[in-house]
Parts: C-alpha cells; structure tokens; sequence
C-alpha cells in the first residue's frame, strides 16, 4: 500500500519524539532505565504529559513500571504506575469487559499517591479526568467530582474540577481537554457546545483549536457507518470554520517542536476534505512520514483503507516527496 519511491508513510505512536521512539522498544521488553532517563529530561509539563501517555499504553501489556516501582519508587515511577493503571482500566471499558470498576477505583488511587507524592505534576490530575468517562451517563448516578457545575452557562455537569486542577498546573495541557471531551461524549452531552465554547477563547497556536475536528471526524464517521453521509459535510460551516480556524491560528502560530502528528493529520483531513487547497501542502510536508489511522480510516472507502485515503491525498499536494519539502522556507 506504500507510495512509490522514497517516501514510506507510517504510523508510531512515538511520532516525531526519536527519543521517545527507542524508550517504547525498552519498555514494551521490560525495561524500564531508559523510561526514567526519558522523563527526567522533559522540558515541558506538555512534553512529560504526551511522553507518559504514549509509555503507558506500551507499558500497560507488561510490567516494566511495577518492575521500576519495587526497585526505584521515584515520582515518575509512581506517576507512570498511576498511568498504567488508568490505560488498563480504560482498555477494559472499551471491550466491555468485567470489573471495571474495580480496575477503575485501583487507578484513581493510583492517581491520588502520585499527586501527594508531587503536587505540582498536572499528570496524575490528568488521570483522574480520563478515567471520568468509566461513569454512569446518568449525572445522578456519577462520582461527585463527574458531575460539577460548568464554568460557562449551558455547559454540561462533569469533571470540571478535576480539569481545573489540571489548567492550574498546565494551562491549555492538551490531552487534558481532549478527555474532557472524551468525557462529554461518554455521557451522552452535547459535546458540540463544549468544543464550540473552547474554539471561542483557545488561544493562537493552541491545540486546543483543532478540538472541534476531532469531534467532527467521529460524528462523520459514525454517520458514513450508518448511511447518513452527507457530501459537502467537510464543505459547510460549522466544519469549514473550523478548519480554515484551525490553519490560520494554529498552524502557523504554534511551536513546531510541539506539533501532534495527530493534529496534523486532522488539519489536513479536514483541508483535503473540504478542498481548502491553499496550505494544504504546508500541513501533509509537516505531516512527513507519521501518518496517523484517525481521522482517515473515518474518511476513507473502508476503515482498513485508511493508508490508501492518505495517500491519494498526500499524492495531490506534495509532489516531490524525494527532495523532502516543496516550500520549506514557508513553513516557519
């Protein structure tokens, strides 16, 4: 399914994060040294956040951070125990396996010793939030801290507390807000109110500004699924605000050591989708190699085809995949 010549799409979950990218080989053997290297040297609190996400969904099928707890009881040990616990909890609600609760209430205490252990960490504050949508759907049925007033009239109840613990440590943090949505739609709310409230005030160069994409990438798949596709979906406001939004107060504003491959892949989904051509070929050149499965397995013939989706798209807009970059020089 690769294009021809040099230029091999692929997806790790690493992404452009060499560094990150030969700890994950560690850790999914058992090793757990390089992991600790790895996150003492985070210069962000974003950077430890993505880098800890990443490790844990590796590290939940072994037991590289138990191993690393019994012989070294560091805060990030403690704080990578409490993401594991969170990964392996929310990997049972998602196959709707027995005992979840039981998985769920293991984590949260996890979070909780790491957070006393290192008050200043947004991370095991982000645990907490993602494991928000284990919940009942039915507010009266919920954890207190699920279902707190909203900071904005309208909003749904939910983990607001919990996102509040997280933006004052790390305003903005990424998959903070992202799971804050996840929550959303756990529930059952209308989560189009929450991300069109965030695309109001997201600051220039934030991810939180592609939010809405994501939102909008899943409800388009589910609509294709069930045979309510709408063609000019991709075309039309809402979405098409979202999307030029996102390339002009994104994309050009923010850091690019700190760009998602995933964010990418959806500006240039929603570029490609809606035939907004102008810059396009800027967001597949930053994309390079690290395709991602979402949102093109929502866009493409059949999910499995995703790859081929991406392809014919990148195929459009970089011409010269070999030389590396058609306008380098206007990237930045």
């Amino acid at each position: 399914m690769s294009m021809s010549g040099t230029f091999q799409p692929k997806f790790h979950p690493a992404g452009f994060d060499s560094g990150l990218r030969t700890v994950l080989d560690d850790v999914r053997a058992g090793r757990w040294r390089s992991m600790r290297a790895l996150l003492q040297d985070c210069a962000t609190w974003g950077l430890r956040t993505s880098r800890s996400q990443v490790l844990a969904a590796a590290a939940a099928n072994g037991d590289a951070v138990e191993a690393w707890v019994q012989e070294d009881p560091h805060v990030n040990a403690m704080m990578m125990q409490a993401r594991v616990s969170v990964e392996r909890a929310l990997n049972a609600h998602r196959a709707g396996q027995r005992g979840v609760g039981s998985l769920a209430d293991r984590a949260r205490r996890a979070c909780w010793e790491a957070a006393r252990s290192w008050p200043e960490d947004p991370v095991s504050w982000v645990g907490l939030l993602a494991l928000a949508q284990v919940d009942s759907p039915d507010v009266r049925e919920r954890r207190p801290e699920h279902r707190m007033g909203p900071w904005e009239y309208m909003l749904p109840y939910g983990p607001w507390g919990l996102l509040r613990e997280v933006q004052e440590r790390d305003p903005g943090n990424r998959e903070a807000w992202h799971r804050m949505l996840q929550a959303m739609q756990a529930y059952g709310e209308n989560a189009y109110d929450f991300v069109r409230w965030v695309s109001t005030w997201a600051p220039a160069g934030s991810p939180l500004v592609l939010l809405p994409l994501y939102l909008h990438a899943e409800q388009y798949g589910m609509h294709r699924a069930n045979g309510r596709l709408t063609p000019l979906y991709w075309t039309r406001d809402p979405v098409s605000h979202y999307t030029l939004r996102a390339l002009n107060w994104w994309f050009p504003k923010a850091d690019p050591t700190s760009w998602s491959p995933l964010d990418l892949n959806h500006l240039a989904q929603a570029l490609h989708s809606g035939g907004f051509t102008d810059g396009a070929d800027l967001v597949f050149e930053a994309i390079g190699p690290f395709v991602t499965p979402a949102p093109w397995k929502y866009v493409a013939d059949a999910p499995e085809r995703w790859l081929e989706e991406f392809e014919r798209a990148h195929r459009r807009y970089v011409r010269d995949p070999v030389a590396g970059s058609m306008h380098a020089g206007r990237r930045r």
